[in-house]
């Protein structure tokens, strides 16, 4: 009888997976494989890697996520791929055309998750739908499509749909928001304390408007009128606001647990995080020991998140485009309209 996944990705070390991972998989069955630049050489190989993985937890659907935003967060750039251009390019230049905007965007997604669907990998977590302002830390900066929550919304969703159309999955980012973070998440904990009133009408405003999105990354900082004490993605009150408030009923994945917004171990963060209500919890660390110490940390996927997970892959689809041709159009249409 096939065991339920935990709810937990992992990631590990290399460009293939050793006995001792493939033993650990096996053992443990995490519900999915998170990759970096560290596990990315070739095409062949990167398959070969998601396949080694499917076949040690037994199914044929584990997904294998990455970051692949575009910018400076896309991992699939060794030169074996084409270089996307990251999201704040085309909020720039939907504002000075909105349709060619979304019309260069939708090209684009469609290439990227074209791109990802040949290599087997099933999303890389975008679109990024955080306000950019002008004291919004260089973490979000260009990643972000800009600091109007209109445009912001209109070239999410995007993002979104042409993502499914090509079967990868979106997983909008940073729910409830980074648009007010000063520090760097990956050092530090950032602490906003607008009220809950101002971020309705502002930060929250896309999570609000995209709420049909199949998953959602949750943020790592303190909103001091929500959780004066505990960090966004290990706060039941956070999730409940995302939950109630913001009306979202997705998959519920944590930013990475090992950056140095959390305290406390490892492990101990797993067990917050999945305490707090979040759906799935993301420990990305390539060691295998910490892995191992998160999957004992972690519990089996409950089945209310089994249900999400199962709707969210009922949306996606199986289009696929020619990734060079779309790649070369979006380049062409940036390039008539000014842009380096």
């Amino acid at each position: 009888m096939m065991t339920t996944p935990l709810a937990l990705f992992v990631g590990m070390p290399g460009y293939q997976l050793s006995a001792s991972e493939i033993a650990f998989f096996r053992e443990v069955n995490p519900f999915g494989l998170f990759l970096f630049r560290r596990n990315i050489d070739n095409p062949d190989q990167v398959r070969r890697l998601c396949a080694q993985f499917r076949e040690a937890v037994g199914r044929d659907d584990a997904p294998v996520y990455i970051d692949q935003e575009g910018g400076r967060v896309q991992r699939l750039d060794n030169g074996n791929w084409p270089s996307f251009r990251n999201l704040g390019s085309f909020g720039a230049l939907a504002r000075k055309d909105i349709e060619l905007g979304k019309r260069a965007l939708r090209l684009s997604t469609l290439a990227m998750g074209s791109m990802m669907a040949e290599l087997t990998i099933g999303s890389g977590t975008t679109p990024v739908v955080d306000l950019a302002r002008s004291g919004t830390h260089d973490v979000i900066g260009q990643r972000a499509f800009g600091d109007d929550p209109d445009l912001v919304i209109a070239m999410g969703r995007v993002v979104i749909d042409a993502m499914l159309e090509t079967g990868e999955m979106p997983i909008m980012k940073h729910i409830p928001g980074y648009g007010r973070v000063t520090v760097d998440p990956h050092f530090d904990c950032p602490v906003v304390d607008a009220s809950i009133e101002d971020m309705l009408h502002t930060d929250f405003r896309p999570f609000i408007a995209l709420r049909d999105a199949p998953w959602a990354m949750v943020a790592h900082l303190i909103f001091t009128r929500i959780d004066p004490e505990r960090p966004a993605s290990v706060s039941p009150s956070v999730c409940d606001l995302i939950r109630r408030d913001l009306g979202y009923d997705g998959v519920l994945i944590t930013d990475c647990l090992t950056m140095e917004a959390l305290k406390g171990t490892w492990p101990e963060r797993v067990r917050a995080a999945l305490d707090a209500g979040y759906d799935i919890a993301l420990h990305s660390q390539g060691d295998l020991a910490a892995s191992l110490a998160a999957a004992h940390a972690a519990r089996p996927l409950t089945e209310e998140s089994l249900g999400r997970i199962a709707r969210a892959q009922a949306r996606l689809g199986t289009a696929r485009v020619d990734v060079k041709a779309l790649h070369a159009e979006v380049e062409q249409i940036f390039r008539e309209n000014g842009f380096a």
